[in-house]
């Protein structure tokens, strides 16, 4: 029995790594989305409107980075874009990385580690999810071939 809740363990462990690592693109858009429905709630809302509020919020904030980072040429302000939707998902990679990492190592300098090179690798997956591996190219639809 107990190898099996070892193994339940891990494999738990292992959906909720490669949840966060989907699902981190839309670190910006939950925040934006929070924020939002949370002003609405303080402004007499209710629920509905947390809700409604939030939601239009969250996809709108995804919506616009997406038609941002579609329409605009110069690499500098891709990067820009792309960097508004990475810092808070590696902000996200570290914090989930240290919820893990502190129950099972009692040393602060590994923890602290090994919560770096998390948010690390989620901020790269998350700029590899947003820029589609070609968005820095640019893209005038013409080959140097002739």
């Amino acid at each position: 029995m107990i190898f099996i809740g070892i193994l339940l363990g891990i494999a738990t462990i292992a959906f909720l790594c490669w949840q966060l690592f989907a699902l981190a693109v839309f670190a910006l858009p939950l925040f934006a989305g929070i924020t939002a429905g949370t002003w609405a709630y303080g402004t007499g809302g209710g629920w509905l409107g947390v809700l409604v509020v939030g939601l239009a919020a969250a996809g709108l904030t995804y919506g616009l980075g997406q038609f941002l980072f579609a329409i605009v040429r110069p690499i500098w302000a891709r990067l820009m874009i792309a960097a508004a939707f990475v810092v808070p998902a590696a902000a996200a990679g570290f914090h989930a990385t240290h919820g893990i990492v502190k129950h099972t190592m009692p040393s602060h300098t590994w923890q602290m580690v090994f919560s770096i090179l998390g948010a690390g690798v989620v901020g790269i997956v998350a700029f590899v999810r947003i820029t589609g591996r070609k968005a820095l190219r640019p893209s005038g639809g013409h080959s140097s071939a002739h």
